[in-house]
């Protein structure tokens, strides 16, 4: 029986802040990097097991992120959830 992960990610300040908020509630492997490729990997090929990924307060996260930032995060997550059919976003 495969695993289900549930992450909640809230009080984003930074990239630090999404990364640390994955280590504690994911098993991550040894050789994640902390970048946005390396998360696009964790989530559609390092992670055994469906996922469903909530971020209420993403929207305030945006001044602390920047713009780019913010929406290139945004971009990853959805990608990543276009690829495979057990990744769920709820994205407030």
């Amino acid at each position: 029986m495969s695993k289900h992960h549930t992450v909640v990610l809230h009080d984003i300040r930074s990239m630090d802040d999404v990364y640390a908020q994955l280590a504690r509630q994911l098993p991550l492997p040894a050789h994640f990097g902390r970048n946005l490729d390396a998360l696009f990997d964790l989530l559609t090929a390092d992670l055994e097991g469906s996922l469903t990924l909530n971020w209420p307060d993403a929207a305030d996260a945006r001044p602390y992120l920047g713009a780019d930032r913010h929406a290139a995060l945004l971009t990853t997550l959805r990608d990543a959830a276009d690829e495979r059919d057990d990744l769920h976003l709820r994205i407030g």
